[in-house]
């Protein structure tokens, strides 16, 4: 038996050998009868789940800048380069609203300095910087002490957010998240200093913001000298990339200067040139006024608070007082139809009564709110800013009537400038004629280039995310083609020409907490297309009219060939006893009045804009009709504020002065809209022809008298 079970195993293994399979281990001997059984292998070790009360310890509070630290890109701060512009608008967007308010003419400096990486070593180019220090500094109302360093230290902290005003901040984030952006990446505090009068000392700041708990850090504060008699300066350090073109800091210093024209504006770029955009016009714009929330703009949450918040006794009283628009008796109809008592204490309404309340609230007919709110750029503005920065054919500026939106008021602004100006059109014709090309090549500067779109929201420029704004969108609708301007499907129009559209309103539905582009409201978006097609149908009559006056141009060219032919053809069959400077005269007479001359100078002699175009410029080579901005205004004596920079040291420090670049072509001078009906040169011209047209009447009528008595004699 022992034999038999030790042979056993071996064919077996050969076998398995044999078909390629492994060796199986010799199984484990039994254990022996009687013997306890073995413990089992332990398995194998799971971490254990955390109970709710460990999870409840690991709870904490974040902070706002905590949560901003980690989502940098919902402010504007996703690249260097789109930083560096963030930071600069923030500060002058802070710089002007201050000195509106006080009722000052806001005078704002932006100085872009490259910051060497070790110490001692030379500055970087600007092209190859990565750190950068921007100074901002405004002669303004200054900051009084105690708030400085909750303004630039702390998140969501502010005037603007409470208060239903047009303003360009909105929610106290902007400046102080530029500074956290800095102490992120640099490490470095803000530096501010700031004066509220000649007679009281400037404080200097060094802040940074304690991000655990959104407070400020006072690392420095001190009373300095400082030359200016009043106003802010504000500089951070921070990482960033330098580059001209579109979206940067050059552009947008330009477009803040086209849509705040009662602003001097001075720039001086990392590469040291100072480029001052001066005033255009010396008064400021209407001050717009707070006004209280109106009913359709609220939801049933807010209406809670707000009965809880009030300082009324009585519910009617509560509806009058805390919202626009509500009369006393339009408020006793509300607590009627809501099944309430008009002296209810407006705190012991809550649940079903509130609800119910909400309801004939919403229900009740009720004026649109109030709209001196609102302090748009206006038409002459529009125009003065676009007449100086582009230089093109045509100008016009429209405004539309205030509108509402879930109960806020806004209006919409849009202007349009066409062309590349005379100067162009005189240079080509230097040039000679074009050379032929090859199918699919084109000439530079052809009509071939899309049109640009300049957005704006409160007087701030928006650069970023234009696909996803309101405003593009609406520029896409609109159907250029009927106006003369060719366009692709789904492309904004084709051709030298720049589209402003502006919204001015107390609380604008950016997209996010960026501002960087306008929500698509229906309201909104219907409002912008209205303004656009008014500047659209402007433009088509401008480009018809342009083009009928180049074809009669053409057939007057051709009689005027043939009239001194005409001319010396009369003399010979008159033996030369013939005036030819008055037939002449008579004959050119003849041409214009033929050529639409008349009625040309009937178009032109309407008050209301050029060739009858309300709000709008055309530029020709004989001159400029409309409102023509005049030069540049001087600076006002009354001004207290002495720069502290001023345009000589800024060119001494930083280079040469530039004049400011332009958009299209090169930009103009300018200062307070006039209005200017026509040309000198056209002016002189249409009186030589009208005073030849009367002479040439006239002979008529001294003819017909010889004629009438000859008939009477016949009789």
């Amino acid at each position: 038996m022992t034999t038999k079970t030790k042979s056993k195993p071996k064919p077996a293994a050969k076998a398995h050998v044999a078909a390629g399979k492994p060796h199986a281990a010799p199984a484990a001997p039994a254990p022996p009868a009687g013997a306890p059984a073995p413990a089992p292998a332990p398995a194998a070790h799971k971490p254990k789940g955390r109970s709710a009360e460990e999870m409840g310890q690991q709870q904490r509070e974040i902070s706002v800048s905590e949560f901003f630290t980690k989502n940098r890109h919902l402010l504007g701060f996703d690249n260097p380069r789109k930083a560096l512009l963030t930071a600069v608008k923030e500060a002058v967007d802070n710089a002007l609203d201050a000195s509106e308010e006080a009722g000052i003419l806001p005078e704002v400096v932006v100085k872009l300095e490259t910051v060497p990486e070790g110490d001692g070593a030379p500055p970087p180019p600007p092209s190859q910087a990565t750190r950068f220090r921007v100074t901002v500094i405004d002669y303004g109302p200054g900051i009084v002490r105690q708030q400085i360093p909750r303004i630039f230290a702390k998140l969501l902290y502010g005037s603007k957010f409470h208060r239903l005003r047009m303003s360009r901040g909105q929610q106290g984030i902007g400046i102080s998240a530029a500074g956290m952006y800095g102490q992120l990446t640099t490490g470095k505090p803000v530096k501010i200093i700031s004066r509220t009068g000649q007679h009281v000392p400037a404080h200097y700041f060094e802040v940074q913001i304690d991000t655990k708990k959104n407070e400020p850090l006072i690392l420095e504060k001190k009373e300095i000298e400082w030359e200016s008699h009043r106003g802010t300066q504000v500089s951070i350090e921070l990482e960033g990339r330098y580059q001209k073109g579109r979206a940067s800091v050059d552009e947008y210093m330009e477009l803040t200067s086209i849509a705040n024209p009662h602003a001097k504006l001075t720039y001086i770029n990392p590469e040291g040139e100072t480029k001052v955009y001066p005033r255009m016009i010396a008064e400021l714009p209407e001050p717009p006024r707070e006004i209280k929330p109106h009913p359709y703009g609220i939801e049933l949450g807010m209406l809670l608070k707000m009965l809880q918040d009030t300082k009324s006794h009585w519910l009617s009283g509560f509806l009058s007082t805390d919202f626009s628009r509500v009369s006393a008796q339009t408020a006793e109809g509300m607590c009627k139809a809501a099944d309430l008592h008009p002296h209810r204490r407006p705190k012991d309404v809550k649940g079903a009564d509130a609800e119910r309340l909400y309801k004939c609230v919403q229900a009740t007919k009720l004026m649109a709110p109030p709209t001196n709110c609102l302090s748009p750029i206006g038409e002459k503005a529009i125009l003065a800013g676009l007449y100086k920065q582009i230089k093109g054919e045509f100008y016009t500026a429209v405004t539309r009537p205030p509108a509402v939106y879930r109960g806020n008021p806004f209006v919409i602004e849009a202007g349009l400038a066409f062309g590349r100006g005379p100067e162009h059109a005189a240079a080509q014709a230097q040039a000679g004629p074009k050379k032929p090309l090859a199918e699919g090549e084109s000439h530079e500067g052809d009509d071939n280039e899309l049109a640009r779109v300049i957005r704006f929201a409160n007087r701030v420029p928006l650069v970023y995310q234009q696909s996803s704004c309101a405003t593009f969108k609406s520029v896409l609708d609109t159907t250029w083609r009927n106006y003369g301007v060719s366009q692709s499907r789904g492309a904004p129009p084709a051709g030298p020409m720049a589209i402003f559209v502006h919204m001015a309103s107390v609380w604008v539905p950016f997209t996010s907490e960026s501002k960087e582009a306008i929500a698509d409201y229906d309201e909104i978006r219907k409002e912008i297309t209205l303004a656009l097609r008014e500047c659209g149908r402007r433009l088509g009559m401008f480009l018809k009219r342009r083009e009928r006056a180049h074809h009669e141009l053409k057939r007057r060219n051709i009689f005027e060939l043939y009239i001194e032919e005409v001319v010396a053809a009369c003399k010979r069959l008159k033996g030369g006893k013939l005036a030819e400077k008055k037939l002449k005269d008579q004959l050119l007479a003849i041409a214009a009045k033929r050529t639409g001359g008349q009625k040309t100078d009937e178009l032109t002699d309407k008050e209301a804009g050029p060739e009858g175009l309300p709000h709008s410029i055309i530029v020709t080579p004989e001159g400029v009709e409309g409102e023509v901005p005049a030069e540049p205004v001087a600076e006002l004596a009354a001004e207290p504020a002495a720069p502290a920079v001023s345009p000589s040291a800024v060119a001494e420090e930083g280079g040469g002065t530039k004049t400011p670049s332009p958009l299209v072509g090169e930009g103009r001078g300018g200062g307070t809209p006039t209005t200017v009906r026509q040309s000198p040169a056209r002016q002189e011209k249409a009186s030589a022809v009208k005073k030849v047209a009367k002479s040439a009447k006239a002979k008529p009528k001294a003819k017909a008298k010889p004629k009438a008595k000859a008939k009477g004699r016949k009789r």
